[in-house]
């Protein structure tokens, strides 16, 4: 009795096998779809381009022609002054612009998402119109503007542009966190006995922390692959590394191995950035 009993649980174990069976050998056949294909034709149309850019970066001459494996530019990189003052001038932009605009558009986020006044819907509006213009009219107008009040073009007007475009991205990205933030927590810490000092230091800004970074992280990528803006805001001895690839490009009337080379560094540089980073925001997130 107890076999007849199992005959019927077996027979529908095994139909179940069958159909997961089915199932894997459409999947199979399937994965030669239109839209895999569309796939792979993208993603070696996005990297071919920079496995091209890497193997020629060791080209020892300074054609398209290969010649010969060599790290002549990486020691020429290495040995550029002028690279290394654009590249400082690009981390020290990068770095105080965005420092700054994640204090001014965390601090504009939490008192937009707090108070309520009459110009609040104008503000919202007014600090996303960096992120909708085009960058060649923002550029225009601030350079025009420092000329009329008598700023030179240097660092300085380099570091207050950065701070102009990258402010609307971190202001939306702590708006962002702040629009899933549970307020009955601040009515609890001033239940509590807390000030609202104390609450935003102790209570608002360790729950925004995960949107705070997102943004400050946005604005350094933001201010370090800038060329529009900065091109039209920078003044002598104050080029960034966009401007200097950009003069190198154009005095040697097209791309050369030593631009290879930096573009391989920087490749690598941001790959190593991009997982450490993501890391953690992993472990901030999960405080």
């Amino acid at each position: 009795m107890k076999i007849r009993n199992l005959l019927p649980s077996l027979k529908f174990g095994s139909r179940v096998q069958g159909e997961a069976a089915r199932h894997a050998r459409r999947a199979y056949r399937g994965s030669f779809s239109f839209s895999n294909t569309v796939f792979a034709v993208t993603i070696v149309f996005l990297f071919l381009p920079l496995l091209v850019l890497v193997i020629y970066s060791f080209n020892a001459s300074t054609s398209m022609n290969w010649t010969g494996f060599s790290l002549r530019w990486y020691q020429r990189l290495i040995e550029s002054r002028e690279l290394w003052r654009a590249l400082r001038n690009s981390l020290i932009i990068a770095v105080t612009s965005a420092a700054t605009a994640t204090v001014l558009g965390t601090l504009g986020a939490i008192g937009v998402s707090w108070y309520r006044f009459k110009m609040r819907g104008y503000v919202q509006t007014i600090s996303f119109l960096p992120m909708i213009l085009p960058e060649i009219i923002i550029g225009v107008s601030l350079s025009i503007f420092f000329a009329g009040i008598g700023i030179p073009l240097g660092l300085f007007t380099i570091y207050i542009a950065h701070t102009t475009f990258n402010l609307p991205f971190v202001f939306l990205m702590v708006m962002a966190r702040l629009d899933e933030f549970d307020f009955s927590i601040i009515e609890a810490a001033h239940d509590l006995g807390a000030t609202e000092r104390q609450t935003l230091f102790k209570v608002t800004l360790p729950i925004c922390m995960p949107g705070i970074m997102s943004g400050l992280l946005t604005a350094v990528t933001l201010s370090l692959e800038d060329f529009v803006i900065t091109f039209f805001v920078a003044g002598p001895g104050s080029s960034t590394l966009p401007i200097f690839i950009y003069s190198a490009i154009t005095r040697r009337g097209g791309i050369t191995p030593l631009i290879s080379a930096l573009s391989v560094v920087m490749i690598l540089g941001t790959v190593i950035l991009s997982i450490t980073l993501r890391k953690f925001l992993k472990f901030i997130a999960a405080k």
